[in-house]
């Protein structure tokens, strides 16, 4: 600022005076203009059109260098960077980008390879060109915005007209300053789907579909929104018993990625395999041979605990809004992007009506000027104002009859009319056009007038024309809770030092206890009657006089631990049996009632609820009568860690003996199928198999006409989608099956038992050609069904018991022809209290007893309960 200070200054000088603005100030002042930019500019997509400036650029450049022809994608970056300020690496990698994902852009040449994560060839060497479905719903000169480029020299489109929901089609993921975005792709022709149910009114649910497949639990999604999440898994199936097989991999990971992985997880110990072989070419295989002795169950459940068979992804929609950041689920963007067309639509079709009205002016202008030969009168006019006023005078009479006023230029334009054209005028041909003109002109006011149903109609085309080859990859599904250390290898040795306190895994030159995985917790109980569950590590103190080491499984109700102490304030010998569900991690819990000088004088830990019996002897100078007797720890029952227990005897102990072992007093184990993952659990979810003992099986009837026994642990995995019938295995019950013999063409019913004892392998019932159909299953006694089949030109049915219809035989026998060879359907129809007759059938063989509800760790229990020992003399055993 310069201030005139004539008067003070006697050298009549200017005194300059600057605004001192801080340096910090300034900093502001720049990095806010410099997020501004690139959040606008480069990282966020716009709402309209669902690209980033740079895809925006390319799109613009291609449709100006579209012929037809492919072009160099050089030739592509080299006209981009007339538009893009940002060098040929970024605008490079952007093309790739969109060329992989096969939409916008047909390519030529090595374009790369999402799944195996090579890239593609040097831009010198490939080829694009805009796809038809780009150049059919991308573009419109007409009803584009344009900008003035970076350097002034050329327009550019502030946004493409995009119509069609392309932003969630395509996904994208960028990192500006302060905040990113990352929209997962969605599948094309569910987005086209979901827009026709928007426009209809009826609410929408969408997911995403990855170009890589797999499988995907969208439970967490949230609608894309901040928070959500998506659990991605390989596609990953049992070639044989020592072989695993990845046919699709994770989004966001690559065939190499996921190797390196695995290849890390075999060496922390995580999994146990021998070699992993990639054979991936045009679709993605990757064999795993397994270590001799592991399982392919529980090994495909530690290659989703431990390695990038499975992912998470967080989405986070954030979008562009009127120059402004905005973060919407992707329901709110598919409604906005779906309104948007038909905006864009309406404003096509308002451009085609005047088109068209201009049209149907101008060639009445043209018949009226030809017809009534108003061109011979302006022959004798000497200046072009008279031509121009004589032309108009002519035309007074029809002028109301059009739309709007007649212009000096409409005028023009018919001045500009060749003679040859005049002399070929045809009042027919001309009446025709006119003609077409106006149905067409009804035509897009009736569009106007329901643009809904226009807008419908043209997504529908949409989906005709371009969803070939576009079906969902990603199979959705819902993923159970894997345990990382049930399934985790057994990697490390666990030893003790029990008489110093100490246990570890480098503690080589102590007592062996167990191999277990690195991740374990280890639970540990002292002679002094405290208990606590440590991390495994290389070496622990936990207390001396340690009398058990073991690994301990969280929530484990079938372990159950059996334990005798000595009360230190009252001497009396306490029993008692519990469980231990849950823990603080390195916390001391003492199971006696606390008092100095308690000790455990017996333990045993029990992994299936077994109770022994024990054989107890007092000492010589105490004054019961009976010094020794047994004692069966059947007779308690389980209760929570903190219970006090219940009186044993009263005198002292001189020693315990182990008796004989007992048998498990938890009865089975009731198991369920859940039929969405194909996966066995004891909590309840699914479908209930029954109560399992012991060597109980499990019988599955696969869709194939095969069947295969298989033992009920929790680890087992199941082909959901290839599961036919799943049941508890009763040997005495026969499989009734009606199917279809693709060899001789003919439709048989047969019934029969299982005969074979294999474990884990299948055996096919039905015969194995190509075409050959299971219509029916059932392992009820009584089975009966209904069938619909075909009789001439008419639809009969009828209800048939199979038990009357074919005596039980071998299991590879053909069975007998069924009564009708033209069926349509089979239905299940097998009476209720028949079921229900087999159920209870089913429930009396089952061999399991009482179970009371097991005590929380939180319920707190005295001693004072008594226990019926079956003894004749209890006050001699010191009961009373």
């Amino acid at each position: 600022m310069v201030e005139d200070n004539n008067q003070n200054n006697p050298n009549n000088e200017e005194e300059e005076i600057h605004e001192v603005i801080p340096i910090g100030g300034m900093y502001e002042n720049w990095f806010l203009d410099y997020a501004s930019y690139v959040i606008l500019e480069r990282a966020v997509p716009a709402i309209g059109d669902g690209l980033k400036p740079v895809q925006r650029r390319i799109m613009h450049s291609m449709k100006e260098m579209d012929d037809g022809r492919f072009n160099k994608v050089a030739n592509v970056i080299g006209q981009t960077m007339q538009y893009h300020p940002h060098g040929d690496a970024s605008i490079g990698d952007a093309i790739i980008n969109m060329g992989q994902k096969d939409l916008l852009i047909e390519t030529q040449g090595n374009w790369g390879d999402i799944r195996t994560g090579d890239s593609a060839a040097a831009p010198r060497y490939i080829e694009a060109r805009l796809s038809k479905f780009a150049l059919d719903v991308v573009f419109n000169p007409q009803t584009t915005d344009w900008q003035l480029s970076y350097d002034g020299r050329k327009k550019e489109p502030v946004n493409l007209p995009v119509k069609f929901p392309l932003l969630l089609a395509q996904g994208v993921e960028g990192i500006a300053v302060g905040l990113s975005t990352k929209i997962l792709p969605h599948n094309f022709i569910e987005l086209i789907d979901a827009s026709i149910k928007v426009l209809q009114g009826k609410s929408v649910s969408i997911f995403p579909d990855f170009p890589t497949g797999g499988l995907a639990d969208f439970s967490e999604y949230n609608d894309g929104v901040r928070g959500g999440r998506v659990k991605v898994r390989a596609k990953i199936e049992e070639v044989d018993k020592k072989t695993i097989a990845i046919r699709d991999i994770p989004f966001g990971t690559t065939t190499s990625s996921l190797i390196d992985s695995i290849l890390k997880a075999n060496d922390k110990g995580k999994i146990k395999i021998k070699q992993v072989t990639d054979n991936t070419a045009r679709d993605v295989e990757i064999l795993i041979s397994l270590a001799s002795g592991q399982s392919p169950n529980v090994t495909i459940d530690a290659l989703y605990a431990f390695t990038d068979c499975e992912t998470s992804i967080s989405p986070n929609a954030c979008v562009i809004i009127e120059d402004k950041p905005h973060f919407l689920g992707v329901s709110e963007i598919l409604k906005l992007n779906t309104d948007q067309t038909v905006e864009l639509l309406r404003e096509e079709l308002e451009i085609r009506r005047g088109e068209l009205k201009e049209k149907l002016l101008f060639s009445s202008l043209e018949k009226i000027f030809i017809e009534n030969r108003i061109y011979r009168d302006i022959e004798e006019c000497e200046t072009w104002e008279s031509v121009l006023e004589t032309i108009d005078r002519g035309l007074d009479p029809y002028k109301p009859e059009f739309y709007r006023e007649i212009t000096q230029d409409d005028i023009i334009r018919l001045t500009e009319i060749k003679i040859k054209r005049i002399s070929k005028f045809d009042t027919f041909k001309a009446d025709e056009l006119m003609r077409k003109y106006n149905e067409e002109l009804e035509q897009v006011e009736y569009d106007l007038a329901n643009i809904i149903d226009y807008t419908i109609a043209y997504f529908k085309r949409i989906k005709e024309k371009y969803s070939k080859g576009k079906e969902r990859k990603t199979e959705i599904t819902t993923f159970e809770t894997i345990q990382a250390n049930v399934v985790a290898a057994n990697n490390v040795k666990l030893y003790a030092n029990l008489k110093d306190g100490f246990i570890g895994t480098s503690l080589k030159k102590d007592e062996f206890i167990s191999d277990c995985s690195d991740i374990d917790d280890i639970i540990v109980f002292r002679r002094d009657g405290k208990m606590l569950v440590t991390k495994i590590a290389d070496k622990t103190f936990v207390g001396k006089d340690i009398i058990y080491v073991g690994v301990f499984q969280k929530n484990d109700e079938r372990m159950v631990y059996n334990m005798i102490y000595l009360d230190g304030k009252s001497g009396r010998s306490m029993i008692k049996r519990f469980q231990v569900l849950a823990i603080t991690r390195d916390r001391e819990y003492d199971l006696t009632k606390g008092q100095a000088n308690s000790k455990v004088l017996y333990f045993t830990a029990n992994p299936n609820g077994e109770a022994e019996k024990i054989t107890v002897y007092l000492t010589s100078g105490c004054k019961a009568r009976i010094k020794v007797f047994d004692f069966d720890f059947a007779e308690i029952d389980i209760k929570g860690r903190s219970a006090g227990g219940n009186i044993l005897t009263k005198y002292p102990v001189r020693k315990i003996q182990f008796k004989e072992a007992g048998v498990s007093t938890l009865g089975g184990l009731d198991i369920w199928y859940d039929d969405v993952i194909g996966r066995l659990n004891s909590n309840g979810q699914g479908n209930h198999l029954g109560n399992f003992n012991g060597e109980d099986k499990i019988l599955v009837i696969y869709e194939s006409g095969e069947y295969e026994l298989t033992n009920f642990e929790l680890t087992n995995r199941y082909e959901a989608n290839k599961v036919r019938l799943i049941t508890k295995f009763n040997q005495d019950k026969p499989v009734s099956a009606v199917y279809y013999d693709s060899g001789s063409k003919s439709i048989y019913v047969k019934r029969f038992l299982v005969e074979t004892s294999t474990m884990d392998k299948k055996f096919p019932f039905i015969s194995e050609g190509k075409g050959s159909k299971l219509w029916f299953v059932s392992t009820a006694l009584k089975p009966v069904i209904k069938v619909k089949y075909q009789e001439g030109n008419s639809k009969e049915e009828d209800e048939l018991n199979i038990e009357e219809l074919i005596d039980i035989k071998g299991w590879k026998a053909i069975g007998n022809k069924f009564p009708y060879q033209t069926l349509k359907d089979v239905t299940d129809i097998t009476p209720v209290e028949v079921k229900e007759e087999k159920k209870e059938q089913e429930d009396s063989s089952d061999d399991s007893s009482n179970k009371e509800d097991n005590d929380t760790d939180n319920d707190v229990y005295t001693s004072g309960d008594s226990v019926d020992l079956n003894l004749d003399d209890k006050e001699q055993l010191g009961l009373f």
